[in-house]
């Protein structure tokens, strides 16, 4: 296709040829040219909206002016710092309860083996997370790292206390702390000293005895292992058991033993019943506390808090 006119006084003919390719350039350029206007005013538009109308700005491209940002930033830091604040009180809380499991286990715990208790290799002291206010020219994405960093630590700190408090629970319950008769008694005779009953002379008394009727049950004072049970013409029927760190415990008079040699039993098992058996002037349990081959005095073995 061609166009073809008349220009000038000489009459000089002109044309133009009009092809595909010409008229795909013709539409292409046209294109390019609007949408350089259109990106112009769209700039200069959203550049006012941004400086006078930001609700506009908003509307145009969900752009935010500096100010709102800096607020949405600072609402940010806001909950940050209160978190921090609710970890410290909490860290605060876990020091208290580090306190008094120290001071419980410190009553529980026997003075003859405190040397021996569980220690913990963690470091001590309260959690202490970073609550300074921060500027505006400090990047928010370094806030939040250090914060997830204190809440690691934090969890860390509690776990390991635990895991402490665990080991100490159990270590002490494997040791024979455990009053060794259930029900009522009365304390007839204590350790060391004291008028042998059948010969009215001085002697060495290694243990300690509980009146109680026969039939009562007579408790395993710790955890361990049943080293003897049977019959002994002083002690009548006797268990022993033995236990950690050393320890072995002895039970005699028993009206009747509820255990065998090589058992394993838990604290507070019923291991035998309270009897007259063996060298006894009457219904009692007599409860023997031996380490490395020596005896030691039961009643240090109690924890101070059970003599309250």
């Amino acid at each position: 296709m061609q166009l073809m006119w008349v220009s000038g006084p000489t009459g000089r003919v002109r044309k133009i040829s009009i092809t595909l390719r010409t008229v795909a350039i013709a539409i292409a350029c046209m294109a390019v040219f609007l949408i350089a206007v259109g990106g112009i005013l769209h700039f200069v538009g959203l550049r006012i909206a941004i400086e006078a109308r930001p609700d506009i700005a908003r509307a145009m491209g969900g752009v935010l002016t500096q100010a709102e940002q800096d607020k949405i930033e600072e609402g940010y830091r806001v909950r940050l710092h209160q978190i921090q604040e609710k970890l410290e009180a909490t860290a605060s809380e876990i020091l208290e309860l580090q306190k008094a499991k120290d001071r419980f286990m410190d009553m529980a715990t026997p003075s003859a083996v405190k040397n021996l208790a569980p220690k913990g290799d963690g470091k001590g002291g309260p959690l202490k997370l970073n609550t300074n206010s921060k500027t505006q020219t400090q990047d928010l994405i370094s806030t939040l790292d250090a914060s997830l960093q204190d809440v690691s630590e934090f969890k860390k700190s509690v776990s390991e206390i635990t895991d402490l408090w665990h080991r100490q629970a159990n270590w002490l319950a494997s040791l024979p702390t455990e009053i060794p008769i259930k029900g009522g008694f009365s304390l007839t005779s204590g350790f060391g000293l004291r008028i042998d009953p059948f010969t009215q002379q001085m002697a060495r008394h290694e243990g300690i005895d509980f009146s109680a009727p026969v039939g009562t049950p007579i408790l395993a004072s710790a955890g361990g292992v049943v080293s003897r049970a049977g019959w002994d013409r002083h002690y009548g029927n006797v268990v022993e058991i033995n236990h950690a760190e050393g320890f072995k415990t002895r039970y005699a008079h028993a009206s009747q033993l509820m255990v065998r040699v090589g058992q394993t039993v838990k604290r507070g098992d019923v291991i035998a019943k309270v009897g007259n058996t063996g060298r006894s002037t009457g219904p009692h349990l007599h409860y023997e506390v031996m380490r490395g081959g020596a005896h030691i005095n039961p009643s240090n073995m109690f924890p101070r808090l059970a003599a309250k």
